[in-house]
């Protein structure tokens, strides 16, 4: 099997790239949405994540279907998966205009955060970041999102609960804008990129590739 790879893009860029239907389920949740560009992100988001998985298997991103379906509800949400290769792990995350899909062997976990300038958000703050962490991050709002979006990612590897983001101590990772490319945490590889005022990361078992779409 290929290497994990992750792929991502503006919304807009995205939907001119990747076609394809979704599932009744995923129209019902898209319609949902009260906001368009919200309702966009997430088609644009669910559509994506077929292509990137598409080419880890060299088939088309038409013949495979995206499940969701929440272990303790059972409603259409939560992790995702392929009916067609549930082994093959997936991930997706959509933020305001911009979306991004992993996929891969083993664990993978994805996730996009719009991050201002400007003073952090004291309770955000307190509720993701570990002792350490608050001393690392300051009052940096944008240092403080790029843990955020770590720790989101290492919850939808499964490794993490939303209440319990202080847990995992990352501030052994450094917080400053860098270029795009590769870390390395506790045997796990992160992937992490900017695009304007989204920050990034993909989080994977082994070394992943990155695509951006558009301009």
């Amino acid at each position: 099997m290929r290497p994990p790879l992750a792929v991502a893009g503006y919304t807009d860029e995205v939907l001119d790239v990747v076609g394809g239907t979704l599932t009744e389920a995923e129209r019902t949740r898209a319609e949902r949405f009260t906001r368009k560009q919200d309702r966009l992100d997430f088609v644009a988001a669910h559509l994506l994540v077929r292509h990137c998985a598409a080419e880890i298997l060299g088939t088309r991103a038409c013949m495979l279907t995206v499940v969701q379906r929440c272990d303790r509800c059972g409603q259409a949400h939560g992790r995702p998966w392929l009916a067609e290769e549930p082994e093959l792990s997936i991930s997706l995350a959509h933020t305001s205009g911009y979306v991004c899909a992993a996929a891969g062997p083993g664990r993978i976990g994805v996730d996009a955060e719009h991050a201002t300038g400007g003073p952090a958000d004291e309770n955000l703050a307190a509720l993701a970041l570990t002792p350490a962490e608050s001393a690392l991050v300051g009052r940096d709002n944008r240092k403080l999102i790029r843990q955020w979006v770590r720790k989101e990612a290492l919850v939808k590897r499964g490794e993490l609960a939303l209440d319990r983001l202080r847990d995992v101590d990352l501030s052994g990772l450094p917080v400053d804008d860098l270029p795009s490319g590769s870390l390395e945490w506790e045997g796990r590889h992160l992937l992490e990129w900017t695009a304007g005022t989204v920050i990034a990361t993909a989080i994977t078992d082994e070394p992943a590739k990155l695509r951006l779409l558009g301009g």
